[in-house]
């Protein structure tokens, strides 16, 4: 797979974490069911938890729940965050010098527009923090990591590059499987703690702004979409080995003591850095391939013979089996899912 096509690869999205953006759409008694088909994602998938759904399909469900709340924080706070509030905090951050005129700017809008979150930045030392304040009772983790996607995403954009967070300490119970966070933030994530704060380091807030207001419009169009997949954490060493592993065929994926003499470390160092991250080899693998059997099903003009073959399975019946075990549902009735909701 080329870099162009790994670019173009983006993965996949836990149904969890579909079932927490409807969460306060089912409070206000919404159909559910209506928003889900209306995304592009069948009903039928929030019955298993291993299923997955594509980075687009989850950005599609933002915007349809966006557009039915009229709220693009999905009633994840007292007050809504009326439509529009997105675009005209990102078109308004333009005007910023640097990084650090573009957070400030960005926590007094949300500040003003949000009854229950209250944040504030500055830097200490080698350090910039953000620290959110809880107005209310402490949120999931899903709202905060919402709210750090808005600003952590502009940010981003705003300096043309990624800005790498080192940590980040929330007051709320930790979720069932983080693993989406870590992949999309950073590794070092800390539950029931006493304050909420993100850190990372007090260098970016100097970078200036890179954009003007012809990237402006192409960022906005793409939004949701880009704020999901475009900043994702570069430095988890799971993102770098499946970058690795995509660059080649199945049939030609290294063994753990091979890939880690490529990675310049010895196998028990990459056990260890990956068991951080909340994986093993093996599950890498296999969740990889889990995601490009997904993106294949989307597919019409393979088989299912095709796509086992392309991922190195032995015959359509292991595919089969592989398939119904990562994500609780058979390929073919994946595949019907996803075609009925493009009808």
């Amino acid at each position: 797979m080329s870099d162009l096509e790994y670019d173009a690869f983006k993965g996949t999205i836990s149904i969890r974490l579909v079932k927490e953006a409807l969460l306060d759409a089912q409070k206000q008694q919404l159909d559910t069911a209506a928003l889900l088909t209306q995304a592009g994602i069948a009903p039928d998938l929030l019955q298993s938890d291993k299923t997955r759904v594509s980075v687009s399909q989850f950005a599609q469900l933002w915007i349809v729940l966006a557009n039915t709340m009229n709220d693009e924080f999905f009633g994840m706070d007292s007050h809504p965050m009326r439509r529009g509030s997105y675009t005209f905090l990102s078109k308004s951050a333009l005007q910023s010098a640097n990084v650090q005129k573009a957070l400030t700017h960005i926590l007094q809008f949300l500040n003003a527009v949000l009854d229950d979150f209250q944040s504030k930045a500055f830097a200490e030392e080698n350090y910039a923090y953000i620290v959110i304040q809880d107005m209310q009772q402490p949120k999931r983790m899903f709202s905060y990591a919402t709210y750090l996607m808005l600003i952590h995403g502009l940010l981003c954009w705003l300096s043309g590059q990624r800005i790498v967070l080192n940590r980040i300490q929330l007051k709320c119970l930790p979720p069932e499987d983080d693993s989406d966070y870590k992949v999309r933030f950073c590794d070092d994530i800390q539950y029931q703690a006493d304050e909420n704060y993100i850190q990372f380091d007090a260098a970016y807030l100097n970078i200036p702004i890179k954009q003007d207001q012809k990237a402006w419009h192409k960022f906005i169009r793409h939004t949701p979409y880009n704020l999901l997949v475009r900043f994702k954490n570069p430095n988890a060493l799971s993102h770098q080995i499946r970058k690795h592993l995509l660059q080649t065929s199945t049939v030609h994926w290294a063994e753990l003591g091979e890939l880690a003499q490529q990675f310049n470390m010895s196998e028990a160092t990459m056990q260890r850095r990956l068991k951080q991250e909340g994986l093993n080899f093996q599950q890498l693998k296999n969740d990889l391939k889990r995601d490009l059997a997904i993106d294949l099903l989307t597919q019409p003009e393979l088989t299912l013979q095709d796509i086992s073959e392309q991922l190195n399975f032995h015959d359509a019946s292991a595919f089969h089996r592989a398939f119904k075990k990562w994500t609780g549902l058979n390929p073919g009735a994946y595949r019907q899912h996803h075609l009925f909701d493009q009808n």
